[in-house]
């Protein structure tokens, strides 16, 4: 996948995850609530691109507040594998 791209270094894992989940999740919700409250129409686009760009503003600072407490929830709910 890199193609001649240099890696960023693991220490942008924790910023990097969150910000495509943030991305790709608002892409998708913001998507089918706009389509959900206009419809197909030649609109559709142009709203769908305002809301997932509003979104994205929600989404990505709140998955950086929000992660490591899911994590530690998980952590709390969830076996461990064996060792």
């Amino acid at each position: 996948m890199s193609r001649g791209l240099r890696k960023l270094p693991a220490r942008c894992a924790g910023i990097v995850m969150p910000l495509l989940l943030s991305v790709f999740m608002s892409c998708i919700v913001a998507g089918i609530a706009t389509l959900k409250s206009v419809g197909f129409s030649e609109e559709w686009p142009r709203m769908w691109m305002g809301a997932w760009g509003v979104s994205w503003l929600a989404a990505f600072p709140s998955l950086l507040v929000l992660l490591p407490v899911v994590r530690r929830i998980v952590a709390a709910t969830v076996q461990s594998p064996p060792r």
